[in-house]
């Protein structure tokens, strides 16, 4: 965890604010790759990731962008209202799920709202690496959408407005059918269209297909009836009913990083030594599923009367 500094807030569209935060003594910030996040760790108790949309291999800064969801917690809210330039918040990271894959021979991003943050990182690193790709992005209307000066004179950004004068949802599957079988799709967005690209996708060989989620796909784990063994220490703990295995290790004293609570950010990924997860995540591929070496714990299970775990 390290303290950055607000430089400078910018807004970018209606309830998304931009935000630039350089180290405190201008030190170098850690190394970041393109489609990585940031988790902020709010004064009010809460932890919130956001993707970092500026260029892999700055060092100086990270930039974020968060926009003010009308169904908050609370976190989204709580930064559009005490975040100014000048104030100092704690990080953590960078962490990276959505990795863009560079030795592909074309790279197609669906991007709906928000969703375009990690995906300018991205087109950012392949224009770099001269790769062949495109974006279609999604958005209400034009004057809703983030960064246009950024993206509009862009050849290779297609925009979708659903809103606007004869404007439609986007043909996901009709998208996916119009490019080659080695092309490489990413998609990030609200529910709707992630299910709709995953249904888009379902043929296609899972290495070529890359989405990120913002909420979980089910409900946690909470049946309980197991225990979790702490390797390092020996301690074992009850995994009771109504609780999830994060709160259960809370519960005992046991701090664990973590900042979604749903399994779509990776901050609390634990090793399993020993047992069968119950994976409730939005992050692992089912390959690493089938592995069971692995699990995020603010949301999975056990199948097995105890876990082994790497803390």
């Amino acid at each position: 965890m390290i303290d950055l500094r607000i430089k400078s807030a910018t807004w970018e569209a209606p309830n998304i604010v931009s935000y630039e935060l350089r180290s405190t003594d201008g030190s170098l910030l850690p190394e970041f790759t393109a489609g990585a996040h940031i988790d902020l760790k709010l004064p009010i108790g809460m932890t919130r990731s956001y993707s970092l949309l500026n260029q892999q291999g700055e060092r100086e800064r990270y930039v974020i962008a968060v926009q003010r969801d009308r169904t908050s917690r609370g976190g989204s809210k709580w930064i559009h209202q005490n975040l100014k330039p000048g104030e100092i918040v704690s990080v953590n990271g960078p962490r990276n799920n959505f990795k863009v894959d560079e030795e592909a021979d074309k790279s197609v991003f669906i991007a709906g709202g928000i969703g375009i943050t990690p995906m300018l990182s991205m087109t950012d690193r392949l224009k770099c690496l001269k790769k062949d790709w495109e974006l279609v992005f999604c958005a209400r209307t034009r004057n809703s959408t983030p960064f246009m000066e950024r993206l509009q004179s862009d050849a290779r950004v297609h925009f979708n407005f659903d809103r606007e004068r004869g404007g439609t949802f986007l043909d996901i599957a009709s998208v996916i059918a119009s490019y080659g079988p080695r092309t490489h799709f990413y998609c990030c967005g609200p529910t709707s269209m992630l299910e709709s690209f995953e249904s888009a996708t379902v043929h296609l060989p899972r290495q070529q297909v890359h989405i990120e989620y913002f909420s979980a796909a089910e409900p946690p784990a909470t049946a309980g009836g197991f225990k979790i063994v702490l390797a390092k220490s020996g301690l074992e703990i009850d995994v009771v009913a109504g609780k999830t295995i994060l709160e259960a290790l809370n519960d005992a004293g046991i701090v664990i990083p973590y900042s979604c609570a749903e399994g779509v950010c990776g901050t609390c990924e634990t090793t399993i030594l020993e047992g069968i997860p119950d994976h409730r995540d939005r992050i692992l591929t089912e390959a690493e599923r089938a592995a069971n070496n692995k699990m995020m714990i603010c949301c999975s299970g056990a199948k097995s009367d105890r876990l082994v775990l790497d803390i």
